[in-house]
């Protein structure tokens, strides 16, 4: 077993430290909830996004994305966990409540996150995330239609 922090972290307990980094926008906490090899895959097409591979992959995707966007997430509200026969597995339901610093508008954005913890560390995250509804609080589609039409994905 790994010896870090999080190594004697519940899978619940995990997602709670991760819902926390998010909402303080701390890509080192996030990152430091990941096993070394982890992947974070992001099956919705949206322009700009890619998986990570690895840690550190993790922590400069998410050092990025909250140093490039105005969007800043106040709360996440779990709005169901789903625990299945697997131990290591949860499937959350959740919703993203938040802010525009550049236009004060608020968003309220649905996710739904596959997460597997091992011995305290993420090794592998599913995030289905509403991009287009936060393009949309940042007045952003105009944006997002050309770089999908240019190929910019």
């Amino acid at each position: 077993m790994p010896d870090t922090p999080s190594a004697h972290l519940s899978p619940r307990e995990v997602l709670a430290a991760y819902h926390q980094a998010i909402v303080e926008a701390d890509p080192d906490a996030v990152a430091e909830l990941y096993a070394v090899d982890a992947v974070h895959e992001f099956p919705f097409l949206f322009p700009g996004v890619t998986d990570y591979h690895g840690r550190e992959e993790v922590r400069a995707g998410y050092r990025a994305a909250w140093e490039q966007s105005p969007a800043r997430t106040e709360k996440v509200v779990e709005v169901a966990v789903h625990e299945g026969r697997d131990p290591e597995l949860l499937t959350v339901e959740r919703l993203f409540e938040g802010t525009i610093s550049t236009t004060g508008k608020t968003f309220l954005v649905p996710s739904i996150l596959v997460l597997r913890v091992r011995h305290g560390l993420i090794v592998h995250a599913r995030d289905y995330m509403d991009g287009l509804g936060t393009a949309k609080a940042m007045g952003a589609l105009e944006w997002v239609v050309s770089a999908l039409e240019s190929g910019d994905e």
